[in-house]
């Protein structure tokens, strides 16, 4: 089974560049590869449609930060300071995490060996793919570009992109949300191939952190859509209906949409991820199980099976280092006795819609959703009165009303706040971010605006502004890690400083 995604007979490009990981510099060639509308699955899936009744999809998602802990104070990754300092917390996982990272291109062939019919989806965050590389584990990115470029194994494995620096989208700074998508896209792209990257229709937001505010949510599916993006995955309770409910059907595709300050409107396909961040779901298959207990439902004018989409942290706790191998290949196993094919099957996400749209579903059909807390702003202002004083206005009033209202977004879990507390790493972020678009905009008035994205100084700067973003300086709390943050800080503000 070979995609039908476009060939490109592009130049491959470098993983490194001058050191750094290759994240700019070749936009125009990114944006040409992702953006077209050819199937990627459909013409050579071994799923019919009309022979299934439930679906599920499951994601495994990777991630360590990149942290200035070398032993000089390089930039290294978490991985390689849990291998160097094993007497730590729990660093002694070291070794079985960089198993993790590998082990889908070990699990997926042995599957298909047996005549299962598997299936996943991945994200890699930039700061791990960059990170092993650096740490001298090419061995588990060779395993990765198996089951990613291998004609007899790439149909049961579909990539989701993510942000390149696991950086929380509502809180990011606007400008930085594109380049970030852009920057994994590189990265991917030069450690897999350009087919590859033309096969990621996907998207995987960190800590499924899903901006709620109308210009932030507006810009980030803007952003998605010119970077060639299909349809994103959710949090369940992130999103509400257009009157301000909770979602009744949550095994169907949703049509997300955004309105911005200005009127304007956008939309991308969303599948819905249930229920909390529990690796349990995952480890144990559990998205199979509630797929068994599904039927199929009418979608416009065409009955499809629903889908049941979970993701889960592929490496983080002993349920998934110890109990998700069993628990993944038994079910596998069970499906295989029925031939795998029929009934209830596990799919990717695109190839899912892909099915569901040549049956005769459009976007158009799909139940429409909004960001949470967004029906409160758009009850108190009308598509004709949409102007940034109006909806600030509206914000303000909704705060002053109910203290826990808030434009923050809303992600995996709702006991834990990517703001509060944090201004001493958000304060500093925002600082560096807008230093760096400062910057850029003075080396571009002074004529160096000629392949600026491919010079090391821009590349450089960006890389710092990235790494101050990701969300484990505000996950882990107050300490060290926001120590990182710090230094982090400093340097990105010193590249810029002595750059000009």
């Amino acid at each position: 089974m070979i995609s039908s995604s476009p060939k490109t007979t592009r130049t491959q490009l470098a993983e490194l560049v001058d050191g750094l990981p290759n994240i700019s510099g070749w936009e125009e060639e990114v944006s040409e590869v992702v953006n077209h509308n050819e199937p990627v699955f459909l013409a050579e899936t071994n799923l019919r449609l009309e022979e299934i009744t439930a679906t599920f999809a499951i994601a495994l998602h990777m991630h360590q930060p990149t942290v200035p802990a070398g032993a000089n104070g390089e930039l290294i990754s978490n991985l390689q300071y849990m291998f160097e300092h094993q007497g730590e917390g729990d660093n002694h996982n070291a070794a079985p995490f960089a198993y993790c990272y590998s082990r889908m291109g070990d699990f997926i062939p042995e599957l298909v060996a047996k005549g299962c019919n598997p299936r996943v989806m991945l994200d890699y965050s930039g700061n791990l793919l960059w990170g092993l590389r650096a740490m001298g584990r090419g061995d588990i990115l060779d395993n990765l570009k198996r089951i990613t470029s291998d004609p007899t194994y790439q149909p049961y494995v579909e990539w989701l992109g993510t942000m390149w620096s696991h950086a929380v989208i509502p809180s990011t700074p606007i400008p930085d949300i594109k380049l970030h998508i852009q920057a994994w896209q590189h990265h991917f792209a030069a450690i897999f191939g350009w087919e590859a990257l033309a096969r990621v229709k996907g998207f995987s937001p960190p800590e499924m952190a899903l901006p709620n505010h109308p210009d932030t949510l507006y810009e980030f599916i803007k952003a998605l859509k010119e970077c060639g993006y299909r349809w994103l995955l959710v949090q369940e309770h992130s999103v509400e209906t257009l009157t301000g409910q909770s979602l009744q059907y949550k095994h169907l595709p949703h049509r997300l949409v955004a309105r911005n300050s200005h009127g304007e409107t956008l939309s991308i396909t969303a599948l819905i991820k249930t229920q909390g961040s529990d690796t349990k779901l995952v480890a144990q298959m559990q998205p199979y199980y509630e797929a068994k207990t599904l039927s199929r439902q009418q979608v416009g004018n065409v009955l499809i099976p629903p889908i049941v989409s979970q993701i889960g942290d592929g490496e983080n706790g002993g349920v998934m280092m110890n109990e998700f191998p069993g628990g993944f290949n038994r079910a596998w196993d069970e499906m295989a006795q029925g031939g795998g094919k029929s009934g209830v099957v596990g799919v990717t996400g695109t190839e899912y819609l892909e099915l569901i749209e040549a049956a005769g579903c459009t976007v158009e059909d799909y139940p429409a959703c909004q960001a949470i807390g967004q029906h409160q702003i758009w009850e108190r202002v009308s598509p004709g009165n949409c102007t940034p004083e109006a909806i600030a206005n509206a914000i303000a009033e909704l705060k002053q009303i109910n203290p826990n209202f808030h434009m923050d977004g809303a992600s995996w879990t709702n006991h834990l706040s990517w703001v509060n507390g944090y201004e001493n790493v958000l304060t500093p972020m925002n600082q560096l971010s807008a230093l760096f678009h400062q910057t850029i905009d003075s080396w571009q008035q002074a004529g160096g605006a000629e392949n600026l994205t491919k010079q090391s100084r821009y590349r450089e700067a960006l890389l710092n502004n990235f790494l101050l973003e990701t969300s484990c300086f505000r996950y882990w709390g107050q300490g060290m890690w926001t120590d990182y943050a710090r230094e982090i800080y400093r340097r990105g503000e010193t590249v810029l400083r002595t750059s000009c």
